[in-house]
Order: C-alpha cells, then sequence, then structure tokens
C-alpha cells in the first residue's frame, strides 16, 4: 500500500491513538496506588521500586529489538500481538496475589509496551505521506502525552471506589477496542525478508541500555555517588561503547551508523530528547510541588496537571499552521524558548502564589512541547528508509526513554539537595527528622504529625527552593536545545525536500 492511498489513514491513526493511551496511563497510575499496594501485599520498600523498575527496564530493553522485528515481519501482526500482550499483563497485575508476581506481570507489561511505540511510529510512514505525517506525528504524541495527567485523575477516582487492581483493568477495555478498530483499519503490512536479525546487537544493546536505565533509576533515588548507581552507569555506558564498535564491523547490524550522517535524523533525534528530558523532570516535580504545597490528592494532581496537555494540544495546531512559512527550524526553536520562558517563569514561584499562577507557565511549557517535540520526532522519521522505519523508530524512542530517565535523575538530584539544604529540622528528634529529611511529602506527613506549623511551612518553603533550582536547571537545558534547533535542524524532512525537488525538476 502506499503511503497515504487508504482513505481509512485517519481512522486507523484515531485506534493507534486510543491504544497508545493505555502506555501513558500506565506511566503514572502506578504512583497513585504504591500506598495500597504496600499495604495490600504486604510489599517492601524495594518491592515497590520494582514495580516501577521492572516495567521500565523492559522497556528499555526491548525498543530496539521490537523496531528491528517490526521490519523483519511486518507491523500490523506484531502490533495486534503487543495489544494483546498488554492487555493480558494488566490482567495478571490486577490479580497479582503478592509482591513477586506483580513485578513479573509489570515486566510483562513492559514488553508489551516496548513493542507498541516503535510500531505504532513506524505505522506512520506507513500509513501517511511525507505532507502528512507531522500532523500524524502530533496526534500520536499528544495520545502518548495525554494518558500521563488522566493516570492520576483515574488512578485517584478508581481507588476510592474499587479495590486496587482495577487501576490495571482500566487498561483492558482500551486494548480491546484497539486491537479490534486496529484489525479491521490498518491495512496487512508485509515485513521485509532481507532484514536479518542481528542477534549480538539486540544483546549488546538490551544489556547496555538495562545497566543505564537502571543506574540512572538508582541515582535517582540514592544519588550518583552511591555504588548501586555508578557501577551500572559505568557498565552501561562500556557495554554501549561495545555496541557501537560492534555496529561498525558487523555485516547486517542492528543500527546502520550511516543513519547519523542525517542532519534530520541526528538533531531531531537529539532534541526529541531533550523534550522529553523537559516534559519527564516537569512531570515529575510538579505533582510533588501541588501535593506538598497544596496539599492536592492524587485526583487534584492530576487534574492540575492537565493545562500542559491543553498547552500541548495547542501548540500542536498552532505550529502545523507556523511550520510551511517558517520550517521547521524556526517552529522547533520557538517551541524550546516558549518552554524556557515558561520555565524561568515557574522558577519565580513562592510558596503563597495561587494555583492561577501555576497554570499560567504549565501552560506555556505545553505550547512549548507542542511547538518542539513533534516536528522533531516528523524530522528524525523523514530521515528513514521505508523498510527500517521500524528499528529507527525504536532507536529514536530509545533515546527519548534514556532522555527521560537522566532528566529525572538529574532534575531529582537538584531538587533534592535544595529541599535538605533549606529544611530546617533542629526541633525534631533524629529519627523524625531523619524521615522529613528524604522528601517534601515525609516532611509534611511529620510536620502534620507532630502538629508543627512552623516545621511545615519551612518544609514548603525548602521544596519551592528546590524547585526553583530545578527549573532553572531544565530552561538552561531547553534554551541550549533552542540554539541547537537554529543552527543544525534542516528547514524541512529529507522526504519532503526530496519530494519538493523532484516536482520542481519535473515542473520545469
Amino acid at each position: 500500500m502506499a503511503a497515504g492511498a487508504d482513505p481509512r489513514r485517519w481512522w486507523a491513526l484515531g485506534a493507534l491513538a486510543l491504544a497508545l493511551l493505555t502506555f501513558g496511563l500506565d506511566v503514572t497510575i502506578l504512583n497513585v496506588a504504591l500506598p495500597t499496594l504496600a499495604t495490600e501485599l504486604t510489599a517492601s520498600t524495594s518491592q515497590l521500586q520494582w514495580f516501577a523498575n521492572a516495567y521500565t527496564l523492559v522497556l528499555a530493553a526491548g525498543l530496539l529489538p521490537a523496531g528491528l522485528l517490526g521490519d523483519r515481519f511486518g507491523q500490523k501482526k506484531l502490533m495486534l500481538g503487543a495489544l494483546a500482550l498488554f492487555g493480558v499483563a494488566s490482567v495478571a497485575c490486577a490479580y497479582a496475589g503478592s509482591a513477586e508476581l506483580l513485578i513479573v506481570a509489570r515486566a510483562v507489561l513492559g514488553l508489551g509496551a516496548a513493542f507498541m511505540i516503535p510500531l505504532s511510529m513506524s505505522l506512520l510512514t506507513v500509513l501517511f505521506t511525507a505532507a502528512e505525517r507531522s500532523k500524524a506525528i502530533a496526534i500520536w504524541s499528544t495520545a502518548m502525552a495525554l494518558g500521563i495527567p488522566l493516570g492520576p485523575v483515574l488512578g485517584g477516582w478508581l481507588l476510592d471506589h474499587f479495590w486496587w487492581g482495577s487501576v490495571f483493568l482500566i487498561n483492558v477495555p482500551l486494548v480491546l477496542l484497539g486491537i479490534a478498530a486496529l484489525a479491521l483499519l490498518l491495512p496487512r503490512t508485509a515485513g521485509t525478508s532481507g532484514v536479518r536479525i542481528d542477534g549480538t546487537g539486540i544483546a549488546l544493546s538490551a544489556t547496555g541500555l538495562v545497566a543505564l536505565t537502571y543506574g540512572l533509576v538508582e541515582a535517582g533515588e540514592r544519588g550518583w555517588t552511591a555504588p548501586g548507581a555508578l557501577l551500572p552507569i559505568l557498565a552501561g555506558l562500556l557495554v554501549l561503547a561495545v555496541f557501537v564498535l560492534w555496529l561498525r564491523r558487523a555485516t547486517a547490524p542492528l543500527v546502520d551508523l550511516a543513519l547519523f550522517r542525517s542532519p534530520g535524523f541526528t538533531w531531531g533525534a537529539v532534541l526529541a530528547t531533550v523534550a522529553s528530558f523537559a516534559l519527564m523532570g516537569a512531570m515529575f516535580v510538579l505533582p510533588q510541588f501541588f501535593q506538598a504545597v497544596f496539599g492536592t490528592d492524587a485526583l487534584g494532581t492530576g487534574l492540575r496537571l492537565l493545562p500542559i496537555v491543553g498547552g500541548l494540544l495547542v501548540g500542536v495546531q498552532i505550529a502545523e499552521r507556523l511550520r510551511p512559512r517558517l520550517g521547521a527550524k524556526i517552529v522547533v526553536g520557538l517551541g524550546f524558548g516558549l518552554m524556557t520562558a515558561g520555565l524561568v517563569v515557574g522558577a519565580a514561584t513562592a510558596v503563597g502564589d495561587g494555583y492561577g499562577f501555576t497554570a499560567v507557565w504549565v501552560s506555556l511549557v505545553g505550547v512549548g512541547l507542542g511547538f518542539s517535540l513533534p516536528p522533531a520526532m516528523d524530522l528524525a522519521m523523514g530521515a528513514l528508509a521505508q523498510g527500517s522505519s521500524g528499528v529507527g523508530s525504536g532507536l529514536l524512542q530509545a533515546l527519548r526513554q534514556v532522555g527521560g530517565t537522566f532528566g529525572v535523575a538529574i532534575l531529582g538530584t537538584v531538587l533534592n539537595a535544595g529541599y535538605r539544604t533549606g529544611v530546617d529540622l533542629s526541633t525534631l528528634p533524629e529519627p523524625a527528622a531523619e524521615a522529613a529529611r528524604g522528601s517534601a511529602a515525609a516532611g509534611v506527613q511529620v510536620a502534620e504529625a507532630a502538629g508543627a506549623p512552623g516545621l511545615l511551612e519551612s518544609v514548603r518553603s525548602a521544596f519551592v527552593e528546590g524547585m526553583t533550582s530545578t527549573l532553572w536547571v531544565c530552561a538552561a537545558v531547553t534554551a541550549l536545545g533552542a540554539v541547537l534547533a537554529v543552527v543544525f535542524l534542516p528547514r524541512s524532512a529529507e522526504d519532503v525536500h526530496r519530494a519538493q525537488s523532484e516536482h520542481d525538476v519535473l515542473a520545469s
């Protein structure tokens, strides 16, 4: 099927968007349920961490091989299989009778997600022409982002009305609808028989990404100098360096390094990763801010995160209209500039400021994301050949995944350092002080239990000081992104430029 020829393609995109809501939901909905899971499954702190880590690590390991398998065997049947696996794993999570079973089910859930993300993105190159793809990627990105604030909203409501397993069962109807719609609407996608499976490359990339991701997660929890963080990070970087050397000598490498000769792919991927750094950093700090300073519950927190998605929707629409006149280079640069402005305004937040002030700068960050993220990914996808769109999509998403994890680790360190430096715990006995020092949420609990309004004010002020430092770091990164976009990004995707050049030759 020629891209753009099937009249059902926009309906198929809608079905993909519906299926991808499950991924966004699962990113945040677990966090709401952790306190309940700790009680119901008698889970230790380590097991609570592994509920998230099992998912994240399998996701990181699976993105590249999933994209390669999509190129080899065809995206449609693997996408349907991935959705089915995600649905089955969701049911297994809901009815897991022990912490150990839940960890295993979460790992299987991560495997399903690892296939869903690159396969769904590579399908956009099959369904849509180069001219239509930017709009399709904008819809795809919005669907992924929409589930993130909806996770706490739905999770909070479900936990208030049903048992803890309902936060996983919410995936099932979306998965079933997605499978039915995609089975009908997606065209048959044949694989490329010439694609060879690079087993060594898969093993090296999976090992390196798992070790690096695990180390970054641990660095966010325990600090960068902790052996449990530093050793996996160094090991992961070493294995990934060996992976790159392998790619240079392999006859059929998992990733063709020639891809990085393309400015569109290289800088589109870099800037999509920078945007993911900013997004995950904001999504890391904002829920803690709402809960520590405003005292909101999970439902209230999710509702207060919606402006970032609203801004994203507005930004996507405006960017789509500006891009034909200004080009991707300027639009992406403007997007990073808007994100920087929003983050700088956010850095001026004071404890006494109401939610209205926060909603303004959060919306501005969302608008900037709408300007920058979809066009950057479109430039990267425009450099991919039709037969390698799966592994290229997997590489792009792996870079974004590492960028987001790195963002949370870096910004979490800055936030915790600012909070611990600013909070006054001198009036507390050491056990209570140690608990309050761990996080602002724990500090609020200690202050409320002790009936100490002065301590509560100190906790909130210290958290806002840490958040200010965090947002300044984030703003510096997005400002760098604006410079990189203007200096290095091409004006349009390679396939769009090539089509336009051919059109001009024919016209002359």
